[in-house]
């Protein structure tokens, strides 16, 4: 589950860092108003947490809000930080601060849709999901509509899931969370040919997850193929040891 938050907040927040995202500041003298200088710690901050630097990543965050306490981004990128290090109610602060200010702004609406729905309010998310797909702005539509999927598939309603998926994988093919959702709920409709094909669609964009490599182990089970399954329960239980796929791997293969 931390990779898959992982890959969210990140295609989400990626949006924010436009012109140069250097680790370091360039301010030029006191040239800079301190809402540039805050738009920079705040790119500072999100590739920090990218890097999965946390600490840092607060600073650099913090920072940016004292200088410009203002900014809906900066509170959108705040509370992905405590998405990350699982404070949920400073997270929800967090997001309400900043669709409060930018009640247009859709993609901190899409990610704090996800956020509510991955914490059960599902009538609050979807309702905030289709708002963020319904921005006349929104230019990246497959954010809002991947999330929508997820959403329902966390309902167990599939035929919704896939139906917003394949939505978004229109608009953005190489979509890596759409085609992970996808490569899920093939799997679980017992299409395991799709799923394979999924999961080596998201390949070519995206390196393996722990949730990838679970449903990969799944599928080639279901297939036959036992040594491609064996590759990969090695491979997560290798790769990502602490996670709760590799333990489930662990449980199956009693290994």
């Amino acid at each position: 589950m931390a990779f898959k938050a992982l890959v969210k907040i990140i295609y989400i927040l990626v949006p924010l860092l436009t012109g140069g995202c250097g680790l370091v500041p360039n301010f030029s003298g006191d040239s800079m108003s301190n809402a540039e200088k805050a738009k920079l710690y705040m790119q500072m901050g999100i590739r920090y947490l990218d890097l999965n630097i946390l600490d840092v990543a607060k600073e650099k965050l913090t920072l940016a809000l004292r200088l410009d306490s203002g900014n809906a981004e900066i509170r959108g990128a705040l509370a992905a930080f405590y998405e990350r290090i699982k404070d949920y109610p400073a997270a929800e602060d967090s997001y309400e601060a900043a669709v409060s200010r930018a009640p247009d702004n859709f993609s901190i609406k899409s990610n704090y849709g996800r956020f509510l729905c991955e914490r059960g309010h599902y009538k609050q998310a979807l309702a905030m999901l289709q708002d963020a797909l319904d921005q006349p702005m929104n230019n990246r539509q497959w954010f809002a509509l991947t999330n929508l999927g997820n959403c329902y598939v966390l309902q167990n309603d599939l035929a919704h899931g896939e139906e917003y998926c394949r939505k978004a994988l229109a608009l953005q093919p190489d979509y890596a969370p759409a085609l992970l959702e996808m490569q899920k709920i093939s799997y679980q409709n017992r299409q395991y040919l799709s799923a394979r094909g999924f999961l080596e669609r998201y390949l070519a964009v995206a390196p393996q997850s722990p949730e990838s490599l679970w449903y990969a182990f799944q599928t080639e089970r279901a297939l036959g193929d036992g040594v491609a399954a064996a590759e990969y329960s090695e491979q997560l239980i290798t790769s990502f040891p602490a996670s709760k796929e590799a333990q489930e791997i662990r449980n199956v293969i009693g290994k």
